[in-house]
Order: structure tokens, then sequence, then C-alpha cells
């Protein structure tokens, strides 16, 4: 299995990027997909999440600015970031609970994505 994560860079204040995760290989089926970062001298936190029935959450530090969406035919998860702050620095990882043809579920973590937010 692997993720594939796309969309960080630089970006100033108030601005906007949108995060990509794509799921490949031996999945049967992907249930929550969610969206973690971890910024500099900081423990890794869950940003927003999304079930397979579409049922969203969000760190109260983003509710309003983020938005977490999925394509389940592309196996893709994104999230819009929009009004980005400084504090929204930060590598950000992808994370996808999925079940394998074999019934097993698992949990799965990309490569990790940097978005830095200039003042």
């Amino acid at each position: 299995v692997q993720l594939q994560a796309s969309g960080g860079g630089l970006v100033q204040a108030g601005g906007s990027l949108r995060l990509s995760c794509v799921a490949s290989g031996s999945i049967f089926s992907i249930n929550r997909m969610g969206w973690y970062r971890q910024g500099p001298g900081k423990q890794r936190e869950v940003v927003a999440a999304i079930t397979s029935g579409g049922s969203t959450s969000y760190a109260d530090s983003v509710k309003g600015r983020f938005t977490i969406s999925r394509d389940n035919a592309k196996n893709t998860v994104y999230l819009q970031m929009n009004s980005l702050k400084p504090e929204d620095t930060a590598t950000y990882y992808c994370n996808v609970n999925f079940r394998n043809q074999y019934g097993g579920t698992y949990d799965f973590w990309g490569q990790g994505t940097l978005v830095t937010v200039s003042s």
C-alpha cells in the first residue's frame, strides 16, 4: 500500500493551499481518512478526518478555514486550506484506515508534505 501526498508549499498568510493524498495498492475498502500535522517542536495532531459515509470532524483551530473531502472512486482525500496562518506551518500527513482483500484492517501513513505560511 502506498499513500502519495502532494500540494504543500510556501504561501503567504491569508492564502490557500489544497493538499491531496492518493491511496494505492492492496486496498479492498477505505474506512476513515484523515489529515494530521506536526509543527516545529510540536507533537503530531489531528487536523481533520472523514468517514466512509462522509461525516467530517475538525480540530478547533481549523474549523471554518479547512475543508476535508474524499473521492472514493479515486481513493483520494483532499484538504482545502483557506485563510492560512503562520501557526498552520507544519508537515501534513495523511492517514488511511483500510481493509484489504483478506479482511484485515490497517492504519497507514503517507510521507508528509510541508506547508509553510509566511507572515
